[in-house]
């Protein structure tokens, strides 16, 4: 069993971690390299107290905030010195392929919590120890990189298509992007029974599902515990790329599967780029918005991640009174209004969000929403997001309620 502070790793320990501990280490890890401060305890000790804000201040006692400053300080301080010894081991002459690895930035995955954020600084002793970002400059220089290519039909492309728009990571892939992860991907039938990923293994590959489901089972206490079911359109394996650390689960097919295999070192390059600079933008933009950025920063970059880019067009209408509703959608650029009953009701801009009332309240769409300006984009989240990320805000949106009346 794990170890944290001297006491054991329990499952609401680990939890805690990876709800709360990890996203912010890794925030604050990222930012520690990006400036690289010459005193970095200072830095982190700075960075923690402004990250920190009003709404924790009111939420915890002055014991109970030193106490998680303290906890965060000291798992950040073992990440940064396991990066130093890398850094180090290159200085020192080492010219080896593992030694060369690129520092990786935060790319919340969610699953486990890394190896590396666990262990003491004297089991810190693989390779592949980074936190996330590549963190290019002088000592790290970024290579030219080719994908592998590897031939489809025409029938695979479409599938494999299909099956990549079903996941933030790739659905938000510029073509060009998209179209070189097409071909870099490669086809993997898996009978059941069989194990695709070991525990403890070092990982360089990610998969994404076609056709199938998969358990994902650890050892917890002794015994083999399915700790989550991947099914088609999941992606399951990416821990290990995004983190540099060892595989967190054992998966196994519970029936034949059709899977696509990408590699690190693409995944790297295309893939973890592109959904890093996702992530900046639109965690900026929501910072904007007044009904989000009332959230911690970790809350709303898991908006981020949930939210898909519609563009729009003068009359488009985006949403239609007295139909379902199942989508949460926040401005981004350009102008719509409301209309209900044909009486224009309300106006919206960057930063305004609506549709909010069908989802709280399980009823059609109560008005209207048409896009007045020559090009908009709005932000959309399913209702499953919208239920699982903007709860803790029910009573806020509630009031916009009398708005449509």
């Amino acid at each position: 069993m794990s170890v944290v502070e001297g006491l054991p790793f329990a499952e609401d320990k680990k939890k805690y971690i990876l709800d709360r501990l990890d996203p912010i280490l890794e925030e604050m890890v990222s930012d520690v390299l990006t400036e690289m401060p010459k005193s970095p305890i200072d830095f982190m000790i700075a960075w923690l107290r402004r990250r920190s804000g009003t709404a924790m201040e009111a939420k915890m006692s002055v014991a109970a905030k030193n106490a998680q400053l303290k906890q965060e300080l000291g798992q950040a301080t073992s990440a940064l010195q396991e990066a130093g010894l890398a850094m180090s081991s290159k200085d020192d002459g080492g010219k080896g392929d593992d030694e060369e690895e690129e520092e990786e930035e935060d790319e919340d995955c969610g699953d486990e919590i890394p190896e590396a954020f666990r262990k003491p600084e004297a089991q810190m002793t693989r390779a592949r120890a980074s936190v996330s970002a590549e963190a290019y400059g002088q000592w790290n220089q970024k290579k030219a990189f080719t994908p592998p290519n590897y031939p489809k039909t025409p029938d695979q492309l479409d599938r494999l298509s299909t099956t990549l728009m079903k996941s933030f990571l790739f659905s938000e892939l510029d073509k060009a992007d998209l179209d070189l992860i097409l071909l870099a991907m490669k086809e993997q039938n898996f009978s059941a029974g069989h194990k695709v990923i070991n525990e403890g293994d070092d990982g360089d590959y990610l998969f994404v599902i076609e056709k199938g489901n998969l358990d994902c089972v650890k050892n917890i206490g002794g015994e083999d515990k399915v700790v989550k079911v991947v099914s088609a359109g999941d992606v399951f394996g990416e821990l290990a790329l995004l983190y540099n650390c060892p595989r967190a689960a054992n998966v196994l097919a519970k029936d034949d599967c059709v899977c696509w295999q990408l590699d690190r070192e693409t995944f790297n390059h295309i893939v973890k780029d592109a959904a890093v600079k996702r992530r900046n933008k639109y965690d900026a933009f929501l910072k904007s918005v007044t009904l989000i950025s009332s959230l911690e920063p970790y809350e709303r970059s898991q908006i981020a991640d949930a939210l898909k880019a519609e563009n729009l067009a003068t009359g488009d209408k985006v949403i239609t009174q007295g139909e379902p509703g199942d989508k949460f959608y926040i401005v981004e650029e350009g102008t719509l209004y409301a209309m209900k009953d044909g009486n224009r009701v309300m106006d919206y801009k960057p930063g305004d969000y609506f549709g909010e009332l069908a989802l709280l309240k399980n009823q059609p769409r109560a008005a209207s929403v048409i896009v007045e300006s020559a090009t908009a984009k709005v932000l959309s989240m399913s209702r499953l997001s919208f239920t699982k990320m903007l709860g803790p805000l029910t009573d806020i949106l509630s009031k916009n309620v009398g708005s449509y009346k």
